[in-house]
């Protein structure tokens, strides 16, 4: 006598609830999100525009501060501040990847440091990564393909720069009236008229300075090459 075939119940209900919690995890960061204020809605805005978000050891979940008294504005206030690292660590490393510079196993034309204000980059005139040509503001091919990039870093992004120029000692000018300070401030300004060729608003240039051979990398000497530079902080705030 032949044996009934048992029922097979299918798996279809799985999916579906999978997806009906997935949906409901969404609409509850959504309402989340929205009930924010300003600072933490900018930062989180800015953090998911990149697309390739990595959070350090530093860093903490967003979902992290409580409504009410005091002590949730200071939550509040780490929260965005947790959301605004984890963007500048992954626009830092947007950019190291943009330029290639992982790939080089020496000394870096081009580094990044998060600091108190924001993202500082150092452009490093170097003579195998030269920004400028020698004694003069005009920009290589390199420094122009490096502005480039930045520039659409920054407009993309809708942050804020401010430029330094800063030069190693030794600086033998061309001409009687044009020394250090006169060089490390045209080179900052090539460096802003060159973001806003390509890219950059204006009014997103906050300032621009000229330091001469004043303030030398730390820990090298006044006259070595690495003092060959250009700095642009940028900054998330409005």
């Amino acid at each position: 006598m032949a044996k009934k075939k048992e029922a097979h119940h299918g798996g279809a209900w799985k999916v579906a609830y999978a997806d009906f919690v997935t949906a409901m995890m969404a609409l509850f960061m959504v309402l989340w999100i929205c009930a924010q204020d300003k600072q933490i809605l900018i930062a989180t805005s800015q953090y998911f525009k990149q697309p390739f978000n990595a959070l350090t050891d530093r860093s903490v979940g967003v979902m992290q501060g409580e409504a009410g008294g005091s002590k949730g504005k200071d939550q509040t206030r780490d929260t965005a501040a947790a959301a605004n690292l984890a963007f500048l660590n992954a626009l830092a490393s947007e950019l190291n990847r943009m330029l290639n510079v992982q790939d080089i196993p020496d000394e870096k034309p081009v580094q990044t440091e998060l600091t108190s204000d924001g993202l500082k980059l150092t452009l490093f005139d170097r003579a195998n990564h030269a920004v400028f040509k020698k004694g003069s503001a005009e920009p290589t091919e390199w420094g122009r393909f490096v502005l480039q990039n930045l520039a659409w870093t920054i407009e993309r992004n809708n942050l804020k720069a401010f430029i330094e120029g800063h030069s190693a000692s030794g600086f033998v000018p061309t001409r009687p009236d044009y020394g250090m300070w006169e060089l490390t401030t045209d080179r900052a300004n090539m460096a802003r008229r060159l973001l806003e060729q390509y890219a950059v608003n204006p009014k997103k240039i906050e300032r621009i300075a000229g330091f001469g051979d004043t303030q030398p990398m730390r820990g090298h000497k006044p006259d070595d090459e690495s003092n060959e530079r250009i700095s642009i902080s940028l900054s998330t705030q409005r």
